[in-house]
């Protein structure tokens, strides 16, 4: 699972680190962006998929959104 963070239009609800705080972090002003080690081009580890699954979908602004997988031997668009 890949997942993007749109944080123009996160409001700071803090909804994301709270249900995932491996994979998104709050900064100081309570806005999401990811945790340390966490990019939005990798795959997420398999044991934080779910905490991430959530997060995407109790986010009130709709900041997180999963992004498309590429089928296995595509390469990547330039």
């Amino acid at each position: 699972m890949k997942i993007k963070l749109d944080r123009t239009i996160c409001d700071g609800f803090g909804k994301c680190a709270e249900h995932a705080p491996a994979v998104f972090s709050l900064d100081e002003w309570g806005y999401a962006s990811y945790a340390a080690g966490v990019s939005a081009y990798d795959d997420l580890p398999p044991d934080a998929e779910q905490p991430a699954r959530r997060a995407l979908l109790d986010c009130p602004a709709h900041a997180i959104i999963e992004r498309p997988a590429r089928p296995p031997g595509a390469r990547p668009r330039r």
